[in-house]
């Protein structure tokens, strides 16, 4: 499959999936579906500055726990409506993004690496000792949030569509910014930094809006995550999670941005089956990701493209 048909189908077959015959199983399968979206979301923002700009951040997952929180804050304070919640999860997460990427974008490789899984140990610590919050324990919400009086995200079909809502947008978002003179320089910063600043553009700046971007689109990712586990936990900004986020991106091909989107629903459709198989399900999960980045190269996309 070439050029954009890959990714017009993979929104196609998101998009008639509510339709299919689902064998009485349409609650349970709707849901599973709207959470690879949700955590899609989030590995298609982790894609724009690791694919885009080769920034390899190990601490992606603490935007989806501000999103979270932001939800969870507000409704322990009996704010559920979405023009409120919304626009605090996305200036929770591009503040932060726009703090910590200030400090670790000045640093390279390892260190970027290192201190991006810093900073969002930070968060993780931070959101544990919220205990009027649940602390450690998590929160339950009392609500889900809802939109000029209507609940979109109360039933698995609403959830559902919001998600898939989101996750185009996100997309598109991201296609559109790499595509533009913007994409371009960030591209350019990745291959040789110097080369750019040579031409007269200043790497950092891109590198960092395109941070605070996917900082914002993960966030969001985290509100949905809120509503559809009606639950929010510390272990959301977890490093386990972040790692989970890399493995998505890697494995379904960096750089393509459609490839997180088949990576997010080959980890967690593999987890949910073979979790059913086995409480020693990691055993076999493990292998099957060496497996994979020894033999797919490209990553899902690549193969899927031929």
């Amino acid at each position: 499959m070439k050029g954009a048909a890959l990714p017009i189908a993979i929104f196609v077959v998101l998009a008639l999936f509510p339709l299919l015959p689902l064998g009485g199983m349409e609650t349970f399968l709707l849901a599973l579906v709207a959470r690879v979206m949700i955590f899609a979301i989030a590995a298609v923002s982790l894609d724009l500055i690791l694919g885009g700009g080769g920034l390899v951040s190990f601490g992606h997952a603490a935007f989806i726990g501000i999103g979270a929180y932001a939800v969870a804050i507000l409704d322990a304070n009996g704010i559920i409506d979405a023009t409120v919640v919304v626009p605090a999860a996305l200036a929770g997460g591009g503040l932060f993004a726009l703090a910590t990427g200030a400090v670790s974008l000045r640093t390279r490789g390892v260190y970027f690496i290192m201190i991006t899984l810093a900073f969002a140990q930070m968060a993780f610590f931070v959101a544990g000792s919220l205990a009027q919050y649940g602390g450690d324990d998590g929160y339950t919400l009392y609500d889900r949030t809802e939109l000029a009086g209507l609940r979109p995200l109360a039933g698995p079909l609403g959830l559902y569509w919001s998600s898939f809502a989101m996750l185009l947008g996100a997309y598109l978002l991201c296609r559109m910014l790499l595509a533009s003179r913007f994409g371009r320089v960030l591209r350019a910063a990745k291959e040789n930094r110097t080369r750019v600043e040579a031409l007269g553009f200043a790497p950092f700046r891109f590198q960092l809006a395109a941070h605070v971007i996917a900082g914002m689109i993960a966030a969001l990712s985290g509100v949905l995550l809120a509503n559809s586990a009606e639950f929010v936990s510390p272990a959301y900004a977890s490093w386990q999670r972040s790692g989970e986020l890399l493995v998505m991106v890697i494995l379904g091909g960096a750089g393509t941005l459609h490839g997180a989107i088949l990576g997010a629903a080959f980890v967690l459709l593999a987890e949910e089956y073979l979790s059913h198989l086995t409480e020693h399900w990691r055993l076999i999960f493990g292998p099957m990701l060496v497996l994979a980045v020894l033999f797919f190269r490209r990553g899902l996309a690549g193969v899927l493209r031929g």
